[in-house]
Formats: C-alpha cells, structure tokens, sequence
C-alpha cells in the first residue's frame, strides 16, 4: 500500500506522459519536499504547474482549473497535496464548463459521462483518503455540495510518507482526526456493509495509537501509518458515506474558516451520544448497540461516557480547540446561516434521523 520515491519515479518516466498538468497548494508542494522532487524529476517532460489559492475548493477557481487543464492538454494531471487539491483535481478532469454547471453542483445532478485524461493523485496530508473515494466536494456561493461518479476515483495515487511529515501541526491534527471520524462515522452510517467495517476497523487501530505521535513527534513510522489508516478510512466511507458530524461541518469551515477536520471534531462526541442515547429509533438494517460495542473495544473503553472523554482527550493531546468561545463562533447569532450549510445528504445517512432541533440543540 506504502510507496517509495522509486514507484513515482518509474511511473512518471512512461513516455505516453510527454505533457504533464501538475496541480499543488503552493506552501504545501514547497514544505512537503515535492516541488525540489519533480523539479529533478520532470525536466525531460512538459510540465505546467498550477497552484491553487483557496483554502475550500470553490467554484470559481474550479472553473480556472477547468480552462488551464482543457488549455493545456495534458497526457497525465498530476494532483499533489491535501483534500481540497485532489477534490479540484478529480471535479476538474471529468466536467465541462457549461451554461448550467453551476445548477448541476447545487441540484447534483451533473451528467458524468467521461475522464478528460489520466489522473494520478499524491497526498500531502494523513486524513480524507480522497485518493481513493468517488466523491468530491465543492463550496458554491458558501454552501458545500458533493460530486458523487465513479468516475471521480483516481486513476492512481501514491503514498509517500516523506511528503506528510513537514506539514504544519495544525493541518496534520486536522486531517489526522478527520481520519478517524470518517471511520467512526462510517461504522454506524446506515450504508455501511461488512466490508466498510473491516475497513473502518482496521483504520482506527492504527490511527487511535498513532495520530498523537504522528503530530508531536512526526517520523517515517508513524507517518507510514497514518497514511494507511487515512487511505482505510477513505475505503470505508467511500462504501457506507459519512453521517451527521461531517454533515454539520461544512457551514462552520465556510462561515468561521474552521479547517475540516477541525469543524467535524467540534461536536463530535455530543453527536455520537445523541445517536447512542437514542439507539431505539435507530433505522439501521443492522444492530446498533453491536457497532458501537465494536467502538468500544476499539477505543478500549467500556461505555460511551468514555468514549466521548477519550475523544476529548485525543483533541486535546493534539490541539484542537472546541471551545466556541475561543473560536469567535456564535452558533445563536448565526444558527440560521448555519442550518442552511447543512449538508442534507450526509445528514440521511445518520443512523438516528436528526431534525434541525435537535442538531441546535447538540451545537448550542
């Protein structure tokens, strides 16, 4: 699953990529060693480097990205850094810019009908796994909306963990919990099958013990082992989906500039005791007490009281503030716009259907 320095090299020496697009977050492709990397690399090929200045991947550079890929006509797009880079790059290579893109996003009803040409994606970060997942996202007008094809998955991707452990502590707390949301999401999601849980499962027993180390004291082991459980937890949710933590999420990083991960820990225990508190109404075709026993011995605890203190803990160990106050996030002031960001897809695959009441309630 791991790959070396090699892998890449003998796979960029294909002649049939003469023309390369490589797309990359400036700080990220620079910080990450990836920049001195295929500046040695590519010099036989022609490259054309493109970085993208959003933090959220937004609709309007999506369509800059579209022109300078179809402009260029690349044999391979190359996509090198976190989340909002590969998802640019996997909407980029399979839409067109058209009169009504903008309603196809918002109604998620974009006709998917073909690649543009090869994808090939490289992860700076340990956390969406998105190298492997048939979806993607995007902010229009503020509001996040998902690209959901096949077509989406990359045609390959590389796991290098030199690249990840130079990243900022901030962004590799982000996406290392992220990581272990979308499994844990993923075990109760009312999509998940047995093969998302042995997913789901094998990602947090890598994960639970190596996102602090990864954070405080990055080296190649823990490195190593965080991509694995990120690319696990990518596998999972791209079967089961994730559910109401995610589904929140995405107004509090439009609204508050939260980076993802972070804004899905925010009230990440308070929605997994409102969806065990309420195990009666679940609407799960499996059992839900038995996943979250799974949980539990996953976390080595006995109830869900520790679970959500081990869950506190792991943010605390790695810096991720929940206090809204210390945030400058008002949820009253801005409960409207808020609920609006709400991504109602992800909210249906919640195993406790969960109204605006009570989700004001749990963020509140």
């Amino acid at each position: 699953m791991i790959n070396s320095i090699e892998d890449i090299k003998n796979f960029l020496i294909d002649k049939n990529f003469k023309r390369i697009f490589i797309l990359a977050g400036k700080k990220s492709y620079v910080t990450s060693g990836a920049n001195f990397f295929f500046n040695n690399l590519l010099k036989n090929k022609e490259i054309k480097l493109f970085y993208k200045n959003s933090e959220l991947p937004i609709f309007e550079e999506l369509i800059k990205i579209i022109k300078n890929i179809r402009n260029f006509n690349p044999d391979l797009v190359l996509a090198v850094g976190g989340g909002a880079v590969i998802d640019y790059a996997k909407i980029a290579n399979t839409v067109d810019i058209r009169d009504d893109l903008k309603n196809l996003i918002v109604n998620y009803s974009y006709p998917f009908k073909e690649k543009f040409t090869k994808l090939t994606v490289i992860p700076t970060t340990a956390g969406s796994g998105a190298e492997v997942t048939s979806n993607a996202v995007i902010y229009v007008d503020g509001i996040k909306h998902s690209f959901e094809s096949e077509l989406l998955i990359p045609d390959n991707f590389f796991l290098v963990p030199e690249f990840l452990t130079s990243a900022p502590n901030k962004i590799k707390a982000s996406a290392g919990f992220d990581a272990i949301a979308q499994a844990l999401e993923s075990l109760v999601s009312k999509k998940s099958n047995e093969q998302s849980v042995e997913y789901a499962s094998k990602s947090l027993r890598v994960s639970i013990n190596s996102l602090v180390s990864f954070i405080n004291e990055p080296n190649l082991k823990n490195a190593t082992e965080m991509s694995i459980a990120s690319n696990l937890a990518g596998k999972a949710i791209n079967i089961s989906k994730t559910t109401a933590p995610h589904a929140t999420s995405y107004p509090f990083t439009s609204l508050f500039n939260i980076s993802h991960g972070h804004a899905v820990s925010l009230f990440f225990e308070n929605f997994f005791e409102f969806n065990y508190n309420n195990m009666k109404r679940s609407e799960t075709t499996f059992d839900l007490k038995d996943r979250f026993d799974l949980i539990f011995k996953l976390f080595d605890v006995k109830n869900i009281d520790d679970f959500s203190s081990k869950i506190s803990l792991i943010k605390k160990e790695v810096n991720l503030e929940s206090n809204l106050v210390n945030l400058n996030i008002n949820v009253n002031k801005n409960s409207e716009k808020i609920m609006k960001g709400i991504n109602l897809l992800r909210l249906k695959n919640n195993p406790i259907n969960i109204g605006e009441k009570d989700i004001l309630k749990i963020i509140s």
